[in-house]
């Protein structure tokens, strides 16, 4: 199967590349005519992508690294696996055995786990982008807060299930042919680095951005995307449910984080406007009416 992922060398050169074409045509904007507007557009935009590119190369290069050996991964997972059989879980074997006598959906879910969840992440920030710019800052941190501390998790290795022997997980793309591992046994950090599904979290953050920039009542359906990956990388043994389910914590604790801040911010700015502009001081009194005066008088 040919694998369409950069590994993290050819992606942080690609990240390298961007970041240098973005820093030239934004001074090249900055030297023009203010009619270089769209330059100095094009330069932001070619700059967002670089540090998207870039935060995919550290996800990369974090997935050939670990703080501890491999040899705890196996145990780690066996650990992950009797946690969800004591918190009553339903069995990702159970689930798999539904799907693996159909091979042609088994088949979709690896292009699926393989293929998509990039690509689809790239098209939302994009979109957020081009099409709801005031948005886009605060999901482009949410993202790299979010697959910041992934990487930090995922430090620690951890096998997936595929690699765990006796519990009647299948390694579908190793069935098929589709892979993107290599065949020569053994374990490689790249394939320990199941906790948290850095997948599971793109995805629910996708249908989140979705769900709140967007007003069209067909905006719910996004809510689809992260159950159908949930089943997609459980299916394929390539995550626990442990993992999608840390994942969806880190990304929810983000996003609190987040919303904390802005009422913070939003406070402190209130505050200093109201230092700014105290109640103006009340003015000088004006004559006191005079009384009425007696009907009739002299």
């Amino acid at each position: 199967m040919i694998n369409l992922d950069l590994n993290w060398p050819e992606a942080a050169a690609c990240a390298g590349g961007l970041a240098a074409a973005a820093t030239v045509m934004l001074r090249r904007s900055r030297a023009l005519a203010p009619a270089a507007r769209r330059l100095a557009a094009a330069g932001g935009f070619v700059r967002e992508a670089a540090l998207v590119v870039g935060l995919f190369a550290l996800w990369q290069l974090a997935g050939s690294l670990s703080v501890l050996g491999p040899a705890g991964a196996v145990s780690r997972a066996r650990w992950l696996w009797q946690a969800e059989r004591a918190l009553h879980l339903p069995s990702e074997a159970s689930l798999q055995r539904l799907v693996l006598p159909h091979p042609a959906v088994v088949q979709f879910f690896d292009f699926y786990y393989d293929l998509l969840h990039f690509p689809v992440l790239i098209g939302c920030m994009i979109w957020l982008f081009i099409r709801h710019r005031d948005r886009y800052g605060q999901f482009r941190t949410t993202l790299v807060a979010f697959t910041g501390l992934c990487l930090l998790i995922q430090l620690v290795p951890v096998a997936p299930p595929r690699l765990l022997p006796g519990i009647g997980m299948v390694d579908t793309a190793a069935r098929y042919g589709q892979s993107v591992y290599s065949a020569t046994g053994g374990f490689e950090a790249d394939q320990l680095s199941a906790m948290p599904s850095v997948h599971v979290g793109w995805a629910i953050l996708v249908a989140v951005a979705i769900i709140a920039v967007t007003r069209s009542r067909w905006r719910w359906l996004a809510a689809a995307y992260p159950v159908l990956t949930t089943i997609a990388v459980v299916v394929t043994a390539n995550h626990f449910w442990l993992d999608g389910i840390v994942a969806a914590a880190v990304l929810a604790a983000v996003l609190a984080a987040q919303a904390a801040g802005r009422r913070l911010t939003a406070a402190r700015s209130l505050t200093v406007r109201v230092r700014a502009d105290p109640p103006a001081p009340p003015g000088p009194a004006g004559p006191s009416p005079e009384p009425a005066g007696r009907a009739g008088g002299g």
